[in-house]
Formats: structure tokens, C-alpha cells, sequence
């Protein structure tokens, strides 16, 4: 998400406001580009539209909506995943289904670590980092006691499937 940012001061004139001279909240937000994958970007539009009250659960698994910027073009890009929760950290796992290459929201992740997230309707800016070899055994229990289909994609890929922590920053 944009980090806020103080307005520079205008000189009185008779000429419009710039966009960049604009106040944040002036400024038209960037609307997210929804994941290209069909059953994907229906879940996300159902959740979108209800602002969460809806399709905060798939298949009685809970699910977030993420948000990153796209390491090649800087646009917002949002995908919807399943959750876990370590304390107030959020969990996720880049399994991509057990193919051999990573999903392409954990690429921009790694790339600028900066997200945001809607669970429900709360929303929250985090920092995602990858759990480390000592992180991973539990949270990797975690999350495979919650969506077990991840045992069988890390057996059927040779990449370490990353499980993701994103916690929380103040806005």
C-alpha cells in the first residue's frame, strides 16, 4: 500500500493542483488487479462486494484476501488465500498447488515484503517474511492440521514449498 505522505505546500496561484500536489486522501486510490485465475477472481469479487462478509470461508477453510505490488509492474495485484493465525501473525503457504514453481504473489512478496490484507472485513497493512528453517516445522504443522492438501503438494514438487508470516505494521 502507498505509505502516506505529506502534501507539499501550494503557492497561492490561479492554476489547478497538480495530481502529485494533491493530499493523499485527494488522491484516487489504485484499484488491485484480481488474479487472473477464474475461480479465483469470482471468490475475490464475492468477498470484494460484501466487504467480507462473504467468501471469508471457502470450503469451511477461512481465507484472507492479499494484496501485494507486482515486482515487474508495480501495480497492486490480489489473490485470496487460506490463513492461519500464530498470535497476532497471519500464516500462509505459497504451495501453488504443489506446481514446481512458486506462486507469483509469494515472487512479489519476496521482492517488496509490503501487503495489505482483508480477513472479513478487518483490513490490515503487514510485512510478509519467509518462516525460517526453526520457524517452519510448527508453523508447517499449523497449517497442514488445517488444510492437510499441502502434505500431499510439497510431496509432488521438489521446491520447498515457503510457508509465509505476515505481521501486522501500523498504517
Amino acid at each position: 500500500m502507498p505509505e502516506e505522505h505529506e502534501a507539499e505546500q501550494q503557492e497561492q496561484s490561479e492554476q489547478p493542483a497538480q495530481p502529485e500536489q494533491l493530499e493523499q486522501s485527494e488522491q484516487p486510490e489504485e484499484a488491485p488487479v484480481d488474479s487472473p485465475t477464474g475461480w479465483v477472481a469470482a471468490h475475490i469479487r464475492r468477498y470484494d462486494r460484501s466487504g467480507g462478509k462473504e467468501g471469508a470461508k471457502w470450503y469451511g477453510l477461512d481465507t484472507l484476501l492479499l494484496t501485494t505490488r507486482g515486482r515487474k509492474s508495480g501495480k497492486l495485484r490480489r489473490t485470496a488465500v487460506i490463513y492461519g493465525r500464530d498470535g497476532d501473525n497471519v500464516v500462509v503457504v505459497g504451495s501453488n498447488g504443489g506446481k514446481p514453481e512458486h506462486p507469483l504473489w509469494y515472487l512479489n512478496l519476496v521482492a517488496s515484503p509490503e501487503a495489505h490484507v482483508q480477513i472479513g472485513e478487518e483490513h490490515l497493512d503487514v510485512r510478509a517474511r519467509t518462516a525460517t528453517a526453526e520457524e517452519k516445522p510448527d508453523l508447517w504443522k499449523l497449517m497442514t492440521g488445517l488444510f492437510p492438501q499441502y502434505k500431499s503438494y510439497q510431496k509432488k514438487t521438489t521446491r520447498e514449498i515457503p510457508v509465509v508470516i505476515l505481521e501486522p505494521v501500523e498504517p
